[in-house]
Order: structure tokens, then sequence, then C-alpha cells
């Protein structure tokens, strides 16, 4: 026990000398000293709770950040060092943020599937240094924006490709309903109140009450339930409500039943996933002028 017990107070009084040889220590002769220590300190309000949950750093190698930060802070205008800092500031932020940020983009959830990181730098440093690039600037940036596009649709449909499905065969039902009217692009209405008044156009600004439902029932959102209703455009929503509002007169309180590609299409928006039908009840209150 008392082996165990000089260990571990040898490693605390380790770990303290090691934390002491990279802080400076204060020396407060003067004013301006003492201005000094008090403005450093200062600045670093907040600073930890940043680091730790914005940056990501472990509080066990805090003394490794306080050896960077002197580094950083010593290194004046010391061109080759600033080179460094930059290359390790950015290759941080390609590792947290870029890289996740791309794989989101491009398979949403899906945890298992990433980018090679290998690949994104060679292509990385070969567009910084202007060497030994297997293909331009402007054929990379080609090439990528269509290769995502191509990927992330191939990924979205493998797994969100059954919506589309339960979706048709949803509005398929729909359209041999009773009272079931067809407006173009596949959008379909039942009247609830027929109004009387004017026709809005698509520029026009309208107010409305609305319930959005997926097709199983979920609601997932509603102005009757907030008691506020929207004020837009008729051109700012989804082109099925466009469709829907430009068909109906004001007074009018019509059930919507909008195919995906008229909705959200391949997009995520809250709980409405990619290719999701969607069913709307709207009730166009006025044309605001």
């Amino acid at each position: 026990m008392k082996k165990t017990g000089f260990i571990a107070v040898a490693a605390v009084a380790a770990l303290m000398a090691s934390c002491s040889s990279s802080t400076p220590k204060a020396d407060m002769k003067s004013d301006i000293d003492s201005l000094s220590y008090s403005i450093g300190m200062a600045q670093t309000q907040g600073l930890k709770d940043y680091l730790v949950n914005r940056v990501g750093v472990d509080t066990t190698y805090l003394n490794e950040f306080i050896k960077g930060l002197n580094e950083g802070a010593n290194a004046g205008d010391d061109k080759k060092k600033t080179a460094y800092y930059a290359g390790i500031q950015i290759g941080q932020q390609i590792s947290q943020q870029m890289i996740k940020g791309i794989n989101y983009e491009v398979f949403g959830d899906d945890s298992t599937q990433t980018i090679s990181l290998k690949n994104f730098m060679a292509g990385f440093v070969a567009g910084v240094t202007g060497e030994n690039g297997e293909m331009t600037m402007e054929k990379a940036q080609e090439f990528a924006t269509e290769k995502m596009r191509s990927v992330k649709a191939s990924h979205l449909e493998k797994t969100y490709g059954d919506n589309k499905k339960k979706g048709e065969a949803y509005l398929d039902s729909i359209a041999k309903k009773p009272g079931i009217k067809k407006l173009a692009n596949g959008v379909y209405y039942e009247v609830v109140t027929e109004g009387k008044g004017e026709i809005p156009a698509d520029t026009t600004r309208v107010k409305v009450n609305y319930e959005g439902k997926l097709i199983d029932g979920t609601v997932f959102d509603s102005s009757y339930k907030r008691n506020e209703p929207a004020t837009f455009r008729c051109n700012q929503v989804i082109p099925g409500w466009t469709e829907a509002l430009t068909h109906m007169p004001v007074g009018s309180k019509w059930i919507v039943y909008i195919p995906q590609d008229q909705a959200y299409a391949e997009r995520e928006a809250g709980q409405i996933k990619p290719f999701s039908a969607l069913v709307f009840t709207i009730d166009l209150l006025s044309i605001e002028k």
C-alpha cells in the first residue's frame, strides 16, 4: 500500500512539474505588468468551455494546449512556424469538421460510410501546392459536384427509396376516393369548404392556417396548434403548395395530397424523411396587400 501511494504521489508531482514547466511565471513589478496579467486573464473568460464543448479538447491534455499556446504566442513573425501552425489548424478543421460534414452531406446518418481521408488529403495538398495534380481545379470541382450528387442520390435511394413506393401507393388509393380532384404534377385535393374570394397568383402574399401530416397520420407542423396563421408569397413554399394555392379561392379549405417530387423530394426536413408524400389541410384566409 505504501509503495502504491508513493507511486501515485510521484505521478502527481511529475504532472505538476510538467504543468509548471509550460506555464509562464507572473513577474509583476509595475502597473503595466499587472495590467498585462489582468488583461490576459480577462481574455480567457469562457475559453475552457469553448475548448471542451466546441473544439473537443480533453482536459486531461490541457497541458498540451498550454504548450502549443506558448509556442504560438512566442512565434512572433517566424514565417516557418506561422505556416506550420496554420497547417495544424486547418488539418484539425479537416479532421473534426470538414470530413464529418462531407460524410453527412453524402451519406446522411449512415456512420458506416466515409470518404477516403488519404485521397482527400492527396487532392487537398495538390490543390494547395499546384503540383502533381491528377486533374485540373476546374475538373475537380466539376467532378466533385456531379459525383457527390450521384453518390448521395444512390445512397438516398437505397435508404429511403421505399418511401417513394409507399407514397405512390397512398396517392393511388386517394385518387379513387369520391370527391377527389387532380391538379398538375400529380397533386390531389379535396374541398372541405368552397371559398368565393379571389384566387391568388404565384407572387401574391396570402395568409393561411394549415396542418401538415405524413401519410401515416403523424402531424409534423400546425399553425392551428400555434394559434398563429402564416403569411408568405405563394411561390415561397414547396411546389405542391404553390400549385394548390394558385387554384384556391380565398375562404376555401382544402385537404391537399402532395407527391414527394412536389414536396421536399430527396431533402430531409425534421420529421419529413426523403421522398415522403405529404398531406396538408390548408385554410386560405385572405390575400395580403
